[in-house]
């Protein structure tokens, strides 16, 4: 699975939460077309945030530091477009959007088309690793400048903005990783962020941007979720999966998706929706970064305040969260008898009845499918299960006492 689970109670002093409140008090080369019928949600979400609205939101809103088995640099969820048609049909656009972990995000948000993207991971390295894209995505032209500069390679050869995903990284690939570039984009990188956002970036942190930026350059395309960097801290809870992860190194044991796996992936119907799969998708991605419209938070799904902060937020510009993307932090978050807090959390979220979880579970050929789930195997690469409900019932459901397990949440879910 793509675990960018919230696992560091052991920094939290967590303050007395409220009762849960009312819940409404949360085919390749091509994207989604318009959505004629498909109302939008009206709000008072700023077109643009400024450079400090941006800066104070992304630290005001954050929680202390926490830690997690992996730095999580790729997702491994292969099956996390396949819930897409679905949503683009019928999600309403506009709207806040909440997530976790790395760029997966950004094919959700492509996808549906919310005004705001704020994404909340315990791991600070993912705040640092969105901020790379983010001065990476704003430097790049199209889908071709962007790979060249986020593995550090010259320019791609043969390719245009109608290129195909495979055609792209087939260029890629004819071409070195290049030491002096890999010198030269850090440094634009964070002259980027610092002297063109002044965003006020510590010296840890830019150190951390070094060691994210490092592992696409050292891994290059084949970069993947079992990846370790010299910024790797295992935290409490360890290595995972029973194995060392050393310095520089890749987990052996389970199969892993890499970078261009995930990016080449598509729906069931064979369609790519990632903001690569096209010239288009890019950029909206692009358009959304240079107007500081997606919001990287440190912080605990089950924390204090940081889900709270971006709920109250939206709230203040009189908008609904209309997606939430959890990957599957609530397996984690039941497993630390943390999953009350979490529902807390997302009662105070303002939403309606459209708003929506998405949610990953680990349902493929490695683990199985329970057949009193009646759930289907998606991608045929077979590692994850991409599933949705409804946030309204779902909350009804914890309140019901129906939610007493991760595997009851996937009993509410539907694929």
């Amino acid at each position: 699975m793509r675990h960018a689970a919230h696992l560091a109670r052991h920094w939290l002093t967590v303050a007395a939460l409220c009762a849960a409140g009312a819940g409404s008090a949360a085919a390749q080369q091509t994207v989604a077309p318009p959505r004629a019928s498909q109302r939008a949600v009206t709000s008072g979400i700023p077109a643009r945030l400024a450079d400090s609205t941006f800066w104070r939101l992304m630290t005001e809103m954050s929680e202390p530091w926490g830690t997690f088995r992996s730095e999580n640099f790729v997702s491994n969820e292969t099956s996390l477009q396949w819930v897409i048609p679905e949503l683009a049909r019928r999600a309403p656009t506009g709207g806040v959007y909440m997530g976790v972990a790395p760029d997966q995000n950004f094919t959700y948000v492509t996808a549906l088309q919310p005004a705001i993207a704020f994404i909340v991971d315990i791991r600070h390295q993912n705040a640092m690793q969105h901020l790379m894209y983010k001065a990476l995505i704003e430097m790049s032209k199209d889908r071709a400048d962007f790979l060249a500069k986020l593995f550090a390679r010259a320019p791609l050869e043969g390719v245009d903005t109608a290129s195909s995903v495979s055609v792209l990284f087939n260029a890629l690939r004819k071409l070195p990783p290049d030491s002096a570039r890999y010198r030269e984009n850090l440094r634009a990188i964070t002259e980027r962020l610092t002297n063109v956002h002044h965003f006020a970036l510590s010296d840890s942190e830019r150190v951390s941007l070094g060691c994210v930026y490092g592992a696409f350059f050292s891994q290059g395309p084949e970069l993947n979720y079992s990846y370790s960097s010299e910024c790797r801290s295992p935290g409490q809870y360890g290595y995972g999966y029973g194995g060392y992860m050393g310095s520089g190194t890749n987990r052996g044991g389970f199969w892993m998706p890499t970078y261009e796996a995930m990016v080449s992936e598509t729906d069931s119907a064979g369609r790519n929706w990632s903001y690569l799969g096209s010239e288009k998708a890019f950029g909206t991605l692009k358009d959304m970064e240079e107007r500081n419209l997606i919001v990287p938070i440190t912080g605990n799904f089950a924390g204090p305040s940081a889900v709270r902060a971006v709920g109250q937020w939206a709230r203040d510009h009189g908008a609904k969260v209309t997606t939430y993307y959890l990957s599957n932090v609530e397996q984690y978050l039941f497993q630390q008898d943390e999953a009350q807090r979490f529902y807390e959390n997302v009662a105070t979220l303002p939403i309606d009845s459209a708003s929506t979880f998405i949610r990953s579970f680990a349902g493929g050929r490695f683990m199985g499918v329970d057949s009193t789930l009646k759930l289907r195997q998606q991608s045929a690469a077979g590692r994850s299960l991409q599933l949705v409900s409804s946030i309204e019932e779902t909350l009804r459901a914890y309140r019901d006492g129906k939610l007493a397990s991760w595997f009851q949440v996937i009993g509410v879910s539907h694929q």
